[in-house]
């Protein structure tokens, strides 16, 4: 687990299209879309598609994407207790998902044939669960990319060698400092030399079989803790043959922890609260010596190319066709909703309730994602018209994801952070 929501989904705004196409309106200003913009979009003649109007031209979106990516939670029990952890506000019963619960979620899951992704994650640690390695080679006979996302200290050699031989397509590690101390401080004495072992050996044995799976990846949760390690990440990275990092933000869940984040004056730049100009740059060279400059020139430099803005919201969850499944078959929407606890958004503590639309062990997937609530609830992500709280700063309502002051009701999103691009998972 990692990436400060304690869980361990990306963009936080929909993923660029690599696709040019020209089209002509018909004399009543009809456009018809062509088949290849169809299919990226998934849509089907006759369904709907939502048009948003941005500074760089129109977003066009299915307003229902078909079900493509689940994220399953194996056990929410961890082997370690890092501070950053959302496990310290709960109260919530520990367990493993059953094999009949995953048997039957996954011969539900086959009948979409849209699905494409499956992703092997929770509130605590995958690695736990006895028949991990089965539970992967069990996916992958769906034809479906599968990934892990764990601490790595149970990646020993046997481990490594199963999930080679089930077939998994990646894997990433959560680590939070490049130095032992700094991991160790984080991570509740996660012995950072163990992990860089155990996913060495995985390199290792990925290369004598001449294969490219698992990939492997890092996750880094950057706070003011450990943003000083940001400089050795790349290197940590090479060390042990990961092809990509994925870096998030921190959700606070405790008042100490919301004095470790490094995106308040972020948001408030973007909200209109902070009086320094806005500065716009051209491709520049990331170097070293160069970027001190343009840091004392910018002052909070705009990393992720997104801005806050009252309505701009955007939930990849729901665009991508996401469903997150629990240990015990209860099924959100999100990875924000799938438990109840309490957070800091930016200075503000918030009581979250989850939201869960049924569970798999009662209800099938098809009955549960084409649910009315469910379907409407989609709807409303996708437009997002929820109150600004983020941007606004917080009323009373704000306490909560119950209500909001536009009159919508639970569950409200206009203050969630992964909304907001600020907090990202894999």
């Amino acid at each position: 687990m990692g990436c400060g929501c304690g869980c361990s989904s990306g963009d936080s705004k929909p993923r660029e299209v690599s696709l040019k196409t020209e089209k002509q309106t018909d004399q009543d200003g009809s456009l018809h879309l062509p088949a290849e913009v169809m299919e990226k979009l998934r849509v089907t003649p006759g369904s709907k598609v939502l048009i948003s109007a941005s500074s760089n031209g129109l977003l066009l979106r299915s307003t229902n994407p078909e079900l493509s990516k689940l994220y399953i939670e194996p056990t929410n029990t961890c082997n370690l207790s890092c501070r950053t952890c959302i496990r310290h506000t709960w109260k919530d019963s520990e367990g493993f998902m059953s094999r009949e619960v995953y048997l039957k979620l996954l011969a539900e899951a086959s009948e979409f044939k849209s699905l494409r992704k499956i992703s092997f994650w929770g509130f605590g640690e995958p690695l736990l669960h006895p028949d991990i390695v089965e539970m992967v080679a069990q996916a992958k006979q769906l034809g479906v990319e599968t990934q892990i996302i764990t601490n790595g200290l149970l990646l020993d050699k046997k481990m490594a060698e199963g999930l080679m031989q089930a077939g998994l397509d990646s894997i990433v590690v959560s680590i939070d400092g490049t130095s032992e101390e700094v991991q160790a401080d984080i991570r509740s004495g996660a012995d950072l030399n163990a992990i860089k072992k155990n996913v060495k050996y995985l390199r290792l044995i990925r290369e004598r079989k001449s294969q490219m799976n698992p990939e492997i990846g890092i996750e880094f949760v950057v706070t003011r803790s450990n943003v000083k390690e940001l400089g050795n990440l790349k290197i940590l990275a090479n060390e042990l043959g990961a092809s990509f990092i994925f870096i998030s933000n921190l959700l606070p869940y405790s008042s100490e922890m919301k004095d470790d984040i490094l995106y308040l004056d972020s948001v408030r730049m973007g909200t209109g609260e902070n009086d320094n100009p806005r500065i716009y740059f051209p491709p520049i060279d990331n170097r070293r010596d160069e970027g001190e400059n343009i840091i004392k020139v910018s002052g909070p430099l705009d990393l992720s190319h997104t801005t806050l803005k009252k309505g701009d919201g955007y939930c990849r969850f729901v665009d991508e066709g996401t469903l997150v499944v629990s240990w015990d078959g209860e099924v959100s929407p999100c990875v924000a909703l799938m438990r109840s606890y309490s957070c800091y958004v930016l200075d503000r503590k918030k009581d979250i309730k989850k939201y869960t639309v049924g569970n798999v062990a009662k209800d099938t997937i098809k009955d549960l994602w084409e649910k009315p609530d469910f379907v409407s609830f989609r709807e409303r992500v996708q437009r997002f018209d929820f109150a600004p709280c983020t941007c606004c700063g917080g009323c009373d309502m704000s306490e909560s994801n119950e209500e909001d002051c536009y009159g919508d009701t639970f569950p409200v999103c206009g203050d969630c952070l992964w909304a907001q691009g600020v907090i990202q998972c894999p």
